[in-house]
C-alpha cells in the first residue's frame, strides 16, 4: 500500500471539495477585502460626523442654516425609501455617463496614439469640449434632449471624458523603449506591439482617472438634475433647499456621498484585482 505525498493529499482534498466550496472562499475574500477598504473611510466619516454634531449644539445653530447630523440621520431613516429610490436614478445617469465618456475617451486617445498628426488634430476639439462651461450648456440639454435621463448621461459623460482620454494617452505613449526595441526586432505587428505593450503599460494611468472621474460622473448627474431633471437626488436637493427643508437636502447630500465614496472603493478594488503585478499596488514594509 503506497502513501501519498502531501501535495497529492492536498491535490485530493481539493477534489473532494464541493465545487460550490472554492467560490464561496472567493466571494468571502472579495467581501473581506471591500470591508477592510471600508474600514478606513468608515472611521474617517464618523470622527467628522462628532466634531460636526458638537460644534452645531455647542454654538447653537439654527436648523436651517446648518442641521446637527442627529437629525439628518433621522430624516435619511423616516425617507429611506425615496432616498434610496432616488439615489438610485441618480446613479444611473451617472453609470451610464461614465460608460459612454470613458469609452468615447479610450478609443480617441487609442486614435491619438497612432500618429502624432492625429493627437493634434483631435486634442484642440478635446480641450474645447473641457473648457465648456457645465452650467452654462445644462439649460440648453433639456431643449435638445428634453426631460429625463439623457441629459445627465450627457453632462456625466463630458465630465468623464477628458481626464480618461489625457490619462489613456500618456499610458498609451509610456512604453518600456528596450521592450519596444525588443518587439521590433522580433517584427512584431503595429496592433501586437499595442496589445501586449502599450496597453499593458496605460492601465496603471487608466485606472487612476477612472478613480478621479467616477466620482466626478456622480456630481455631473446631480448638475443634470438640478437644471433639467424631474427625479433624482439633485432634484430633492434643489426642491428642499428652496423650502429650506435643510435635513432632507443634507441626507441628500450624504446619500451622494455614500454613493461617491463606494463607487471609489469599488473602482479602488478592481484596480488591485487587475494590476496585483504593479508597484503601486505594493503594500509598504
Amino acid at each position: 500500500m503506497s502513501v501519498p505525498i502531501a501535495g497529492e493529499r492536498e491535490w485530493a482534498a481539493d477534489e473532494a471539495a464541493p465545487r460550490g466550496a472554492g467560490r464561496s472562499a472567493g466571494v468571502r475574500r472579495t467581501l473581506g477585502s471591500l470591508a477592510a477598504e471600508a474600514l478606513p473611510s468608515a472611521v474617517g466619516l464618523a470622527l467628522a460626523l462628532s466634531a460636526w454634531e458638537a460644534w452645531v449644539r455647542i454654538r447653537d445653530v439654527k436648523v436651517y442654516l446648518l442641521p446637527p447630523p442627529s437629525l439628518v440621520a433621522e430624516r435619511l431613516y423616516e425617507r429611506a425609501d425615496m432616498f434610496a429610490r432616488e439615489g438610485l436614478r441618480t446613479l444611473e445617469g451617472a453609470m451610464l455617463g461614465f460608460a459612454v465618456g470613458a469609452g468615447v475617451a479610450l478609443v480617441l486617445a487609442t486614435i491619438m496614439a497612432q500618429s502624432r498628426f492625429l493627437e493634434r488634430a483631435i486634442f484642440p476639439l478635446a480641450i474645447l469640449v473641457k473648457v465648456t462651461p457645465i452650467v452654462a450648456i445644462a439649460p440648453l440639454l433639456t431643449i435638445w434632449f428634453g426631460f429625463g435621463l439623457m441629459p445627465k448621461v450627457f453632462i456625466s459623460a463630458l465630465i468623464v471624458f477628458f481626464p480618461v482620454m489625457v490619462n489613456a494617452l500618456v499610458g498609451f505613449r509610456s512604453v518600456d523603449p528596450n521592450a519596444l526595441a525588443l518587439l521590433e526586432s522580433l517584427a512584431a505587428r503595429r496592433h501586437e506591439v499595442f496589445l501586449l505593450l502599450r496597453v499593458p503599460s496605460s492601465l496603471p494611468y487608466v485606472f487612476a482617472a477612472f478613480k478621479v472621474s467616477i466620482p466626478l460622473s456622480v456630481i455631473g448627474a446631480v448638475v443634470a438634475e438640478w437644471f433639467s431633471g424631474d427625479r433624482g437626488l439633485g432634484r430633492v436637493i434643489y426642491i428642499a433647499n428652496n423650502n429650506l427643508d435643510m435635513p432632507t437636502a443634507f441626507g441628500g447630500i450624504f446619500t451622494l456621498a455614500v454613493i461617491g465614496v463606494g463607487l471609489f472603493l469599488i473602482t479602488s478594488h478592481l484596480e488591485r484585482r487587475v494590476l496585483f503585478w504593479h508597484e503601486s499596488n505594493v503594500e509598504p514594509q
